[in-house]
């Protein structure tokens, strides 16, 4: 159980060291930070419409970070310090440029059709939430060349995957064993609540994701002798993320996103007893199970779950410019240094925080060092 004493580092490649090569050169640097975990967002190829989010092979790294044997050298490298991987695995959906969607949208009759969603009307799943109402109004998304409609939660050029068929359940498990025979040590599973979808209901957390997420955890608990971690990705109030560990057979970390909201306003009201609720809320979780802790990481502060009046205090509090808020000004793409004005003190009352709380820190690159927007 690795995880469970893991210190983890979230960082991109490209803005970090530039290549895989030079990541690896850096490893001496995330030991003398006391690391022993590296989260690596994404590395595929993409045409990088969501920050590498919208996948187009999940089998290779994109050409400008180097190449597959690149990544293998620094799994060896990390591990020989120590130091174990963790890659993003993006289950909801894949890019519009994949080649399974290019197949789909291509004909009514392709074998491929059935990997994703669809719809003569785009009636279905009213009720559903729509991970980005700023950039579109709703998930159905016109295709062209069948004269009907496929499902996107996130960008219109993100398809979702059809995870009631047997087959995309086994091709991504299949994806997923290739990076895990190459040594990774852990996914990140993004978007891990989105994955079934049912008309009538908002398509989040629903009981049939939690049994995909099982199936995925049993599938690489019998090949990997259970050494292989899974981090959910899962956006809820305490209560409803705690199911994502499921009784010990689902994912061994999940984030901590109302824990991530609260850690700010805890510090700028200087009251660490507001903590102590979410913290009470966060108990009794399964054995071998753990949160993952955090403050800032690659997407927006959503604050969803404060108060109307405790977000906007907070985001008054910021003073975010324009360029920095997301979702119709609800939430705020900031660094730590930014959040709070580039104030070395208040930055290292922040981390000091976080490394207090129960769970497993994560650490967003840069941050450590007060780097801005």
């Amino acid at each position: 159980m690795w995880w469970k004493d893991a210190k983890i580092y979230e960082l991109y490649i490209d803005k970090f060291a530039g290549t895989i090569g030079n990541l690896t050169a850096h490893l001496d640097y995330f030991e003398k930070l006391g690391i022993n975990a590296l989260h690596i967002l994404p590395h595929y190829p993409s045409p990088m419409v969501d920050g590498g989010y919208d996948v187009m092979d999940y089998l290779n790294v994109r050409p400008e970070l180097g190449t597959l044997e690149d990544f293998e050298k620094l799994i060896e490298e990390a591990h020989r310090r120590g130091i174990h991987i963790m890659v993003d695995f993006v289950l909801n959906h894949v890019s519009e440029h994949h080649p399974w969607f290019l197949e789909a949208r291509s004909s009514k009759d392709n074998h491929k059709r059935d990997y994703f969603l669809w719809s003569e009307t785009g009636n279905e799943h009213a009720t559903a939430w729509n991970a980005f109402p700023g950039i579109k109004e709703r998930n159905w998304i016109w295709n062209e060349a069948t004269q009907d409609y496929f499902y996107a939660t996130f960008y219109p050029q993100q398809p979702d995957l059809n995870w009631d068929n047997p087959e995309v359940v086994e091709s991504m498990l299949a994806n997923m064993d290739f990076w895990a025979d190459r040594g990774v040590d852990g996914f990140r599973l993004d978007a891990a609540l989105t994955l079934i979808k049912r008309d009538g209901t908002v398509s989040r957390g629903l009981p049939e994701t939690h049994a995909v997420l099982k199936h995925i955890r049993a599938h690489l608990d019998a090949q990997y002798n259970g050494t292989i971690a899974l981090l959910a990705e899962a956006h809820l109030e305490v209560e409803e993320i705690k199911k994502f560990f499921g009784n010990g057979d689902e994912c061994h970390l999940v984030y901590h996103f109302p824990l991530a909201e609260r850690l700010p306003f805890a510090l700028m009201r200087k009251d660490p007893n507001l903590l102590q609720d979410i913290l009470t809320r966060s108990e009794n979780i399964p054995p071998g199970c753990e949160w993952a802790v955090f403050v800032r990481n690659h997407d927006e502060l959503s604050l969803a779950t404060l108060s109307k009046s405790e977000r906007a205090e907070l985001l008054a509090a910021f003073n975010a410019p324009p360029e920095y808020l997301f979702n119709k000004g609800s939430s705020a793409a900031l660094r730590l240094a930014d959040m709070f004005r580039h104030d070395p003190e208040r930055i290292r009352d922040m981390i000091a925080l976080l490394y207090t709380m129960p769970g497993v820190p994560i650490l967003y690159y840069g941050d450590e060092i007060g780097m801005h927007n």
